[in-house]
């Protein structure tokens, strides 16, 4: 969802750094190939995702929901040389073309991929993190957010995905639409929480940037 005019929108994005080769190959194959190809996040959140990476310079980066592998991608420019991403999604089927474009890059060897219920995985990964991207399924980000924020180092950032959800937080809310339910508990969870400094950006469906004190 776009909530400038598009107009407006398509000089944002021709006025932004344009996306390597290999992101570009892979969201071809993505629309090719993938259902929902619309998960992915593109080319101009893409590169925010990048810089918002470099400026931290993570040693340690866990994404929640890898899908094709684009935003892990994206995310892993920043990491520092020694650094490590850990990536979970729980469909299998896409772990092949995950795998794919994860080793034609540079950062094959710094990439963790898991297959599994994220709930279970994080648990298990005995690092701290530096940069977390939530952009799993909405109905969990509350447990995510609960898995990670002792995970998480001081000064880290918490990248959080779709949080104005299609417009749906602003409207009357459905009792019956879990997702939208949640979000709107998570929003108020990451702008309350004494823990963290919390800003919201309305790019694309809604990008909140969250700083662990």
């Amino acid at each position: 969802m776009h909530f400038l005019p598009e107009e407006l929108d398509n000089y944002v994005v021709k006025h932004s750094q344009q996306e390597p080769t290999l992101l570009k190959e892979l969201s071809r194959e993505t629309w090719q190939k993938v259902l929902n190809p619309r998960m992915l996040s593109g080319a101009f959140q893409g590169r925010v995702l990048s810089m918002i990476s470099k400026l931290i310079a993570p040693k340690t980066i866990l994404e929640i929901g890898t899908y094709t592998g684009y935003s892990a991608l994206c995310l892993a420019e920043g990491l520092q040389q020694n650094g490590k991403l850990y990536t979970i999604d729980k469909n299998e089927e896409l772990e092949e073309l995950q795998s794919k474009y994860f080793e034609k890059s540079t950062f094959s060897n710094q990439i963790q991929q898991y297959i599994g219920n994220a709930i279970d995985i994080i648990p298990t990964i005995e690092d701290k993190f530096d940069l977390v991207f939530i952009d799993a399924d909405k109905s969990n980000y509350l447990n995510y957010f609960n898995l990670i924020i002792d995970k998480m180092n001081t000064g880290g950032v918490i990248l959080s995905d779709n949080v104005l959800w299609s417009g749906k937080v602003v409207e009357k809310l459905d009792e019956k639409d879990i997702d939208t339910k949640v979000l709107l508990e998570y929003n108020q969870l990451l702008n309350e929480d004494e823990r963290l400094e919390t800003v919201l950006l309305p790019i694309r469906d809604g990008l909140t940037i969250s700083r662990v004190k």
